[in-house]
């Protein structure tokens, strides 16, 4: 069965159908029911992955431009296993956190929930794409939905936002473009197969010149500091779902851009680059945290929390070991289920007291305890608090790290310190203290508000106390991509003693 197509061809049917139903209500169920397929299809698949078998897996591979040796290849790894897990769990949350969110602006709701449906795809197709080309085009095509969702359906600067984020995107889109073809041309293969261009480029310079027009483009879609300008404003204006889609989901195309095409097709260029990386990454982490703290803006918060979570991915990534590599992964999932979490409770927050400020608010805890609660797990998950999953992630990430770079890891440590200053501060002003006048009637979560939090909150504890199951997918992955770069881990300091000795 052709699995990772009919993902994405019941999603975009499932767009299609949308369209064309005439009840705003029924548009919503229509989408919630496709969704769910989806996560039902992508479940069915997952459980016949092998961890330990070939890679790729579920391969398809169709001529499509033959004169140019461009094909229609899909299959996937268990890097890209996960995170294509990722989009189908969050798509049918964000449906059912999303019901009310195009009425209020009096927009088109079935065009909303379609533009859903078809983001759905494109980012199933970016992370199953093995043909460099075909990558390309669906790394392109996300940013048409998302465009529309923030600048029709967000905040009073949306059409500012969306266009930021458009141009920034297409801009590192284009330095990618000249890559791929440069790429495609220096090779000679005739081919922009993946497996064909991995180890082709053996000229050092040549390598560095094409790993920055890679490496750019990701940096701006992850975003990694200083490229990351145009997140805060795109998802503080994006509706609640909107933001978790591009922060959970669509952010996450770049830092698997990094481990998938900067290390595999250039690997003695990511060696020459790694310094780098990494001090941008901890400069990442220590101002993304930094210029949290000092938000006055709920949603731009919550954003700047990911420039220094993804700091870290991109410190996981390069720092080249398989606990560093495999906790960075682990991260991009783990990052997606708490930062979604934090944006649907604060987008819930936001829409019953019509403002994004801190100070608007105050003893939420008191009226709303559900809510609170909620809120409170969530934020201590993106502080990475024992016993909830992103510790887990952190931690892999530091202790890889530290194996290879001392300093580095040491310094990225304060990011974890800071965290705990932004999220307890933003939770002691909104959720303790006198409750405000404004939010003495705030009402608690509501049934459907419920069922959205539930799996979310639930995915946290679980894998925060057992995370074996994605690791024992992501590991074999993370070892097969770092020995295509001939990095092996680093032989601990002092010599573990023998058996009997």
């Amino acid at each position: 069965m052709p699995w990772l197509s009919t993902l994405m061809g019941v999603s975009v049917l499932g767009a299609l159908g949308v369209t064309l139903v005439r009840n705003d209500k029924l548009a919503k169920q229509f989408t919630l029911v496709i969704s769910l397929i989806v996560l039902a299809l992508t479940v069915a698949m997952a459980v016949q992955f092998s961890p330990n078998g070939d890679t790729p897996q579920f391969i398809e591979d169709h001529v499509w431009i033959k004169q140019f040796g461009i094909h229609y290849a899909l299959g996937v790894d268990g890097i890209a296993l996960v995170l294509i897990l990722l989009s189908a769990i969050l798509v049918p949350i964000v449906v059912l956190a999303s019901w009310h969110d195009a009425e209020a602006g009096k927009r088109s709701v079935r065009t909303y929930f379609s533009l859903i449906l078809v983001l759905e795809a494109m980012m199933i197709g970016v992370f199953a794409a093995t043909d460099v080309f075909l990558f390309y085009v669906f790394f392109e095509a996300m940013l048409i939905p998302m465009y529309f969702m923030i600048g029709s359906y967000g905040g009073a600067q949306r059409s500012y936002a969306a266009v930021k984020f458009l141009l920034y995107s297409l801009f590192g889109g284009l330095l990618m473009l000249v890559a791929v073809i440069a790429l495609y041309s220096i090779a000679g293969k005739g081919s922009f197969q993946h497996a064909d261009l991995v180890g082709t480029i053996q000229d050092v310079n040549t390598q560095k010149w094409l790993f920055l027009g890679f490496f750019i483009a990701f940096a701006i879609k992850a975003p990694l500091w200083p490229f990351h300008t145009w997140l805060p404003d795109a998802a503080a204006q994006a509706p609640a779902g909107a933001a978790v889609l591009l922060v959970g989901v669509l952010d996450k195309v770049g830092t698997y851009g990094m481990l998938r095409f900067c290390l595999q097709l250039f690997p003695d260029a990511a060696k020459f680059f790694t310094p780098l990386v990494i001090a941008l990454s901890v400069i990442g982490i220590i101002y993304g945290a930094i210029v949290a703290i000092g938000q006055t803006d709920m949603k731009r918060l919550i954003a700047y929390t990911s420039v220094s979570h993804f700091g870290f991915i991109a410190l996981g990534v390069f720092a080249m070991t398989t606990s560093a590599g495999s906790g960075a992964t682990l991260y991009m999932v783990n990052h997606g289920f708490s930062t979604g979490a934090l944006f649907l409770i604060a987008g819930f927050l936001i829409h019953r007291r019509g403002s994004q400020y801190i100070a608007d608010y105050g003893g939420v805890q008191k009226v709303a305890p559900v809510l609170a609660g909620t809120f409170l797990v969530a934020g201590l998950s993106s502080l990475s608090l024992p016993g909830l999953s992103t510790f887990v992630s952190e931690f892999m990430v530091l202790t890889g790290t530290y194996q290879r770079y001392v300093v580095p890891a040491v310094i990225a440590t304060v990011g974890v310190i800071l965290a705990a200053i932004y999220i307890l501060w933003m939770y002691q002003r909104t959720m303790n203290g006198p409750t405000a006048e404004s939010v003495k009637s705030l009402p608690d979560l509501n049934a459907r508000e419920k069922w959205v939090v539930a799996p979310l909150v639930a995915l946290l504890l679980v894998f925060g106390f057992y995370p074996k199951p994605l690791l024992d997918v992501i590991n074999p992955a993370v070892k097969d991509t770092l020995s295509s770069v001939s990095v092996t881990d680093p032989q601990p300091a002092v010599p573990v003693a023998q058996e009997g000795q």
